[in-house]
Parts: structure tokens; C-alpha cells; sequence
């Protein structure tokens, strides 16, 4: 990774795979609360563990003694996630990988962290989000390249309505396309290897499945 990587473990679900290993090689890990829980069985030590620790029993505590603990009130302003991204950005984050902010019980967090993921985005820093088999990236007004398996699924959200979006390297390609907020018109699209996307105004999330090869 060519800018200063920081991986955020979150507490949401997460499956160790080959692309998982790929976007974590060579990056620092700070831990948010529950998500400490990944960090045994994706190899990691993280450098700091925030959090206000609700999600933590005792004992996963007393497994990582020489982790450095940042405990914060239950009663806080921010999520463990955010305060973990600050810590990040102190330390001279450009790139976040959040792992383990897709899925899991708690819909409000997930989708928190999808909206959460544009900001920083808007912000000029380079995100991901993934649960090793699903991964999010945020789209903005631009051009964005993301490399997917031939044949992999992948969808557009919008988030508001997009203007002037284009995609290409996928099954079904769109030029310079006006997508109002709320179609679905560009949910389940199949990625033909590297797709690239170019828009003129709006904001979304390109949800992409690497290991779904159903629409191949």
C-alpha cells in the first residue's frame, strides 16, 4: 500500500479471505471495542483498543494484556468506530480499511458506517469497508476504479440522485446516465474485471460481492 494504511476492526461480521489478507497487508490496526474479537483470527495486534468496552467481556481483556486500552464512557458522543478513525487519522491515516462494518445485529451501525464512509471519502481519504466477503466503496463526483473478479456481483446506491454516471467493464455498461434517488436500476450489475466509474454529481456506494459469481 502506497499511502499509510490503518485497518479499523469493527464489530460486525467478518469471513478471513485472500482479499481480506490483500487489503490488510502492510497496514497498522487500531481496534474498536468488539472488534477485537477478528483480531486472533485474521494474524493482527493491534496498536491501540478504544472503546468504551461494552462489547468486551473480561476475558477476551485478559487475552490481549499488552494492547494498549483507550476506554471511553458508554455515554459518549461518537461511536467506537468513529473515535477509533480519529485515532487513525492522528497517526496519519489517508487509507481506511473498516473490517467488520458490513452486516451483523445492529442495521443502525452498518448503515452508519456506509454513510460515515462518504464523509471520509469527501474528506480525500481513500475507504473501504468489508466483511471478507462483501465490500463497500464510496462514490463520489469523479473517476473510481475497483478492481473485481470477472463475473463478480456488484451494485450502485444511490444516495441521492446521481447525474452523468458511467460504468464500464461490466455486462451492462451506462453512459453518462441520470439515476434518480431511490431506482433500482443499477442493482446487480456484473463486473467484467476492473470497473471503472465516472460521475458528475451525487453521492452513492458501490457495493461490490467478489466471491458471488451467481450472475456470472
Amino acid at each position: 500500500m502506497s499511502k499509510q494504511a490503518f485497518v479499523i476492526l469493527m464489530g460486525g461480521e467478518l469471513t478471513p479471505t485472500d482479499r481480506l489478507a490483500g487489503h490488510l497487508r502492510g497496514a497498522r490496526v487500531i481496534a474498536a471495542d468488539g472488534g477485537m474479537r477478528h483480531a486472533k483470527a485474521l494474524g493482527l495486534s493491534p496498536e491501540l483498543w478504544v472503546g468504551d468496552f461494552d462489547s468486551t467481556t473480561q476475558a477476551q481483556i485478559d487475552e490481549w494484556p499488552d494492547i494498549a486500552r483507550q476506554p471511553y464512557p458508554a455515554a459518549k458522543n461518537e461511536t467506537d468506530g468513529e473515535i477509533a478513525t480519529a485515532e487513525a487519522v492522528a497517526r496519519g491515516a489517508r487509507r481506511l480499511v473498516f473490517a467488520g462494518a458490513l452486516g451483523g445485529e445492529r442495521s443502525d451501525h452498518a448503515f452508519m458506517h456506509l454513510l460515515y464512509a462518504v464523509k471520509l471519502a469527501e474528506d480525500g481519504l481513500d475507504v473501504l469497508l468489508t466483511s471478507g466477503e462483501e465490500e463497500a466503496y464510496p462514490l463520489l463526483p469523479g473517476t473510481c476504479d475497483i478492481d473485481l473478479p470477472k463475473g463478480s456481483l456488484f451494485s450502485v446506491l444511490g444516495l441521492e440522485t446521481l447525474a452523468g454516471l458511467s460504468i464500464t467493464g461490466a455486462r451492462y455498461p451506462l453512459t453518462d446516465f441520470h439515476l434518480p434517488f431511490g431506482s433500482s436500476r443499477t442493482i446487480s450489475n456484473v463486473a467484467e474485471g476492473t470497473v471503472r466509474f465516472t460521475l458528475s454529481s451525487g453521492r452513492a456506494i458501490v457495493l461490490a460481492r467478489p466471491y458471488d459469481l451467481s450472475g456470472a
